[in-house]
């Protein structure tokens, strides 16, 4: 029986790819991030994967937050525009680089009807941060800005607040041998009781 429960946790940590090391209690990060502007306050939180590419950027999978009193309500999936944007697609990176935001930035929709897109203008005589508002109605094409829409100057920030926690293969061991331990009880009752 001892070979058995020996056999159980040494199957399991093998199988379960944790023989070397530790491996993360999750897959993701949470972000605090907000930016400012002329009339403009948005805040919330992102959630990205852990791991940057090879220019330091994280992929946002998830956003939450406020715009002027807004609920944001969802994430503008990567690789479209944001309505009344039109061609210009959103890339959904964040950096804790100095520039924080690619030339494509993200987009979200808000509980208004509004779409906004902040983003690095590499391409302004001084570098800096834009958003690209826009509001209903909707009218494809960047060059069909109306006067509810706008592109404007902000101020962008974002952090990491959460990282995820690494757990010990000793914890997992624990964890499979208590498990492997009661599986033996069990079957001892049950031997125990048939005779």
């Amino acid at each position: 029986m001892k070979n058995l429960a020996l056999l159980s946790v040494t199957t399991l940590a093998a199988t379960s790819g944790l023989t070397f090391g530790t491996i993360n209690a999750a897959s993701a990060l949470t972000w605090k991030w907000n930016y400012s502007g002329a009339g403009i306050t948005a805040s919330g939180n992102f959630i990205t994967n852990e791991t940057a590419d090879n220019l330091g950027f994280y992929q946002i999978l998830g956003i939450t937050g406020t715009r002027n009193g807004e609920t944001i309500t969802g994430l503008q999936p990567t690789g479209t525009p944001i309505p009344g944007n039109e061609p210009f697609e959103v890339d959904n990176l964040i950096s804790l680089n100095l520039q924080q935001l690619t030339g494509d930035g993200f987009g979200y929709s808000t509980s208004g009807g509004n779409y906004s897109s902040p983003f690095f203008a590499s391409f302004l005589p001084i570098p800096g941060y834009l958003e690209v508002f826009s509001a209903p109605p909707l009218t494809p094409g960047s060059e069909n800005l109306g006067i509810e829409d706008s592109e404007l100057p902000i101020s962008f920030s974002a952090s990491i607040i959460t990282v995820p926690e690494p757990t010990s293969i000793l914890s997992l061991f624990a964890l499979a041998t208590l498990g492997a331990s009661s599986k033996i009880k069990v079957k001892k009752k049950l031997q125990l009781s048939q005779k």
